[in-house]
């Protein structure tokens, strides 16, 4: 307060001898106070954004009202899946990748009831929300609360599982009626039209402007005047503190993704008769991207910036379609929004709130090496010298047993494991999650496919191919020195839509390579045309990349990189420095994956076309996941167990594990993936021939007593949680603060 008043005592012009006193300033006030009220900054954030989307919609990108019309419209049902994406964010901390594909059942069903049996459009969409709501309410019960306490990177990839089960039912529905497809047109309730040049505006958009409007006043008054909608509330602000006073936080767990169901399908039939349904699609990746765009501007917490920013985002992606004529130009045009939307809010994402769900994301286990007591035992090296000698052998001779074709797969195989060892580095180690390795990889193919052609040696251009990924994934990155978590997840998935369709698109860019492009022969002898030849460089190559891997672990970088993953905080207080440890992540991790795709455009004879789709980069990070980010090992276990599954297995049945119930299957069963059950058997034989010997090893002996004591340890936890929290309820929230905080430490 001393501070504040000299301050303003500084700032006053010195007053004339014969002038009366000043009169004193009321406390508090001044233009210094104005501007910092958070009603002003609100205020001048809103006049900022109008002011750039009118410039936008009227000299960068003009279009007509009558579009804009049409994109608001369309962007007002966006914002309903936008609600539901911010709703299941703050209950659980996740992307619910699966939010699109809950409502997109429930309009197959209706515009399949609606066009089969006939039925009218009422009671068909009764039954298609009702639908909707029974999925939400399984999938909550079902899945999410059986990965209640896993970190939320297998919470995220178990959603990219549920959508892929739900994009298979929404396949068959149609069959159920005697359709192949979702039929596409279909009659509304409201016999309405009317023409706004160049457009025609008819009964379903009607709908739409009478149905959202009063929807989202309804949510409004549901949140703030209602018993529930408070109680949902303070489940997603802390579910800790809503527990101890009572509140019901797994039903109300249930409400939240019951309503976020409901939402999307209502956004799914209403959308139907506009733009039609486009079947495993209705809220892909290009879609969702609108959706998670506006619940990034709305910082994944309010919902009324979120709704008009989904509003805003539909306006300015038809102005760019008509002005362009082109849907390869919106996605650039969404990447930037959404860089300047995270940069620009970045000081304010940093909540407490959102570093708790934030940190759970870098929840990766890690995996330790065998015990310095056990490394020189002689059954020890001859058992990892003879599991080297075996997975060496089949690498190198399996080959020679198989055809040409069989070898060319296999080459994939080893270099989808290089671009998925990327992630090991960017997500498991450094803790920054990633959806767009494909894009680096196709930056990489694109180099590397130009100066082959070019006529440059095979080496140099793989290595300027390499570099101009890193350099790529650095820009990128840029913005992860002030987010993190799943804000960076959607900059990277905006990305690499961008990349696919705009950055890497020979028709914007010419430098993009087109045609065939020749395997050279190197050094005159090795013929890469051979597919045996080719299969054994990417082997050389994959080696090089484990050796590099193992040698930045046991470095001090390596290090840094676990640290900044773990607390980056504490790491600061140390005098490291964030910004060249994450850069480097980035750098490195973004160079792994641009040498995948540089060897990758080589191996295909050309630019890569659908392996930038993507669906490809939910896939590789699905299979990261399952194999352990934290384990080199469990991630080429997984990318060579799903790699032979795909290509190798043609039984139904196995094929099964490569789906989304397979995936989900998997993460049920095992956690840890398939790295943890590696290194879970590994340590149980350690254990064993540590006993065996009388070999005293700590770290063996202090997993089987926290695995003995831990039921007992809990179990006594909550009884003393439950026993006091009654009692600290009543004294107010410090002691309930604290009881809680002995709880943790207790469990700790």
């Amino acid at each position: 307060m001393a501070a504040t008043l000299e301050r303003e005592v500084l700032e006053l012009d010195e007053p004339a001898l014969d002038a009366p006193p000043a009169e004193p300033r009321p406390k508090g006030e001044g233009p210094s106070r104005v501007l910092r009220n958070p009603h002003v900054k609100f205020g001048q954030k809103a006049g900022a954004a109008m002011l750039a989307f009118l410039i936008f919609t009227k000299f960068v990108f003009p279009a007509p009202n009558s579009i804009l019309f049409q994109g608001a419209v369309l962007g007002s049902l966006s914002a309903l899946i936008a609600i539901g994406i911010v709703l299941t964010y703050r209950a659980n901390r996740i992307i619910n990748f699966a939010q699109g594909d809950l409502g997109a059942v429930a309009g197959v069903l209706s515009v399949s009831l609606i066009v089969g049996p006939r039925w009218p459009f009422w009671p068909a969409l009764v039954v298609g929300l009702a639908a909707g709501i029974a999925l939400g309410a399984i999938v909550e019960f079902v899945f999410i609360r059986r990965f209640a306490k896993s970190p939320r990177l297998i919470l995220t990839v178990a959603t990219i599982g549920i959508a892929q089960i739900l994009a298979g039912l929404q396949l068959i529905i149609p069959s159920w009626f005697g359709y192949n497809t979702s039929p596409q047109n279909f009659p509304t309730p409201f016999d309405f039209s009317f023409v706004w040049n160049p457009l025609v505006f008819r009964g379903s958009h009607l709908l739409v402007l009478l149905t959202v409007p009063v929807l989202a006043i309804g949510l409004s008054v549901f949140f703030k005047r209602t018993r529930t909608g408070k109680a949902v509330r303070a489940s997603a602000e802390s579910s800790d503190r809503a527990l101890l006073l009572g509140i019901p936080v797994k039903r109300i767990g249930t409400y939240v993704w019951v309503i976020a169901a409901l939402l999307s399908a209502l956004a799914a039939v209403l959308r139907a008769p506009i733009v039609g349904i486009p079947i495993g699609e209705t809220l892909g990746p290009t879609l969702m991207l609108r959706a998670l765009a506006a619940a990034v501007i709305g910082r994944m917490e309010n919902l009324t910036v979120t709704f008009f920013a989904a509003i805003g985002i539909g306006m300015i992606e038809q102005a760019v379609l008509w002005d362009t004529g082109r849907t390869a130009a919106i996605d650039p045009v969404i990447f930037a929004l959404v860089m300047v939307a995270l940069i620009v809010q970045s000081r304010g994402i940093v909540s407490r709130a959102v570093e708790r769900g934030q940190a759970t994301w870098a929840s990766i286990k890690e995996i330790r090496p065998i015990p310095p007591e056990l490394q020189n035992v002689s059954q020890v090296q001859g058992v990892l010298l003879a599991v080297k000698v075996l997975f060496a052998g089949l690498l190198l001779i399996l080959p020679t047993m198989l055809g040409p074709g069989r070898v060319n797969l296999m080459a994939f195989g080893v270099l989808t494991g290089i671009l998925a060892l990327s992630l090991v580095v960017l997500t498991g180690w450094a803790g920054q999650i990633s959806l767009g390795q494909w894009a680096f990889a196709g930056f990489g193919a694109a180099v590397t496919g130009t100066m082959v052609q070019s006529g440059w040696d095979f080496f140099i251009s793989v290595f300027c191919g390499a570099m101009v990924g890193a350099f790529v994934s650095i820009a990128v990155g840029i913005p992860a020195l002030r987010i993190k978590g799943l804000f960076l997840a959607v900059a990277t998935l905006s990305f690499s839509l961008a990349a696919g369709k705009f950055f890497l698109n020979k028709e914007f860019f010419p430098f993009v390579p087109s045609g065939r492009i020749d395997r050279p022969t190197l050094f005159g002898k090795f013929d890469l045309e051979s597919e045996y030849t080719f299969y054994y460089l990417c082997l050389i190559v994959l080696g090089l990349v484990l050796l590099s891997l193992g040698s930045l672990r046991r470095s001090r970088t390596g290090r840094v990189l676990l640290a900044v993953r773990e607390n980056e905080r504490a790491v600061q207080a140390y005098g490291v420095n964030l910004i060249r440890a994450k850069l480097t992540a980035f750098a490195f991790s973004g160079f792994l994956a641009a040498l995948m795709g540089a060897l990758l455009v080589i191996h295909q004879h050309n630019m890569l076309g659908s392996q930038l789709a993507p669906e490809n980069n939910f896939r590789l990070f699905s299979l990261a996941v399952v194999g352990g980010l934290g384990s080199p090992v469990g991630v080429l276990t997984s990318t060579a167990v799903f790699t032979t599954i795909d290509f190798f297995v043609t039984t139904p049945a196995v094929k099964l594990a490569t789906t989304g119930f397979g995936l989900l299957l998997v993460l049920m069963v095992f956690p840890g993936g398939l790295g943890g059950i590696i290194y879970d058997a590994r340590d149980g034989l350690l254990r064993r021939l540590a006993k065996r010997r009388g070999i005293h090893v700590p770290s063996l002996v202090a997993d089987v007593r926290v695995t003995e004591d831990h039921a007992e340890d809990e179990t006594a936890v909550l009884e003393h949680a439950m026993e006091t929290e009654h009692a600290a309820s009543t004294r107010g929230t410090e002691d309930v603060v604290d009881v809680r905080d002995e709880r943790e430490e207790v469990k700790s």
